[in-house]
């Protein structure tokens, strides 16, 4: 079963290079919606293995990141897409609502 691996500043660069798609939730050990969204990231990494990478960065230890997509509330997901952010989802929501805007997101025709 897939993990959601975690990155950071210096490994960020995987996540730009991935020949999948690759959710990043941004996130802080003190965030409570934070470790509300894990579980459901987990599900989505272990459903979605092979066509959706999951990971996770931690935005205290990862400043620079974190500033350079402008991450100002956790938590805070991107889905990158061929290394360039397409869509963010901030905030805690049920599966159903992250799985509606990540596949939204999917379907349109890369450029």
């Amino acid at each position: 079963m897939p993990e959601v691996l975690e990155v950071t500043d210096s490994s960020f660069a995987e996540v730009l290079s991935s020949d999948v798609p690759v959710l990043v939730e941004f996130w802080a050990t003190w965030c409570g919606p934070c470790r509300m969204v894990g579980p459901v990231l987990a599900q989505l990494a272990a459903e979605r293995d092979g066509e959706l990478a999951v990971r996770k960065l931690n935005a205290d230890e990862n400043p620079e990141t974190t500033r350079s997509y402008q991450v100002m509330s956790l938590p805070t997901m991107i889905l990158f897409r061929g290394g360039e952010p397409v869509e963010t989802i901030v905030g805690a929501f049920p599966k159903a609502r992250i799985e509606d805007r990540l596949d939204r997101a999917l379907t349109v025709p890369s450029l």
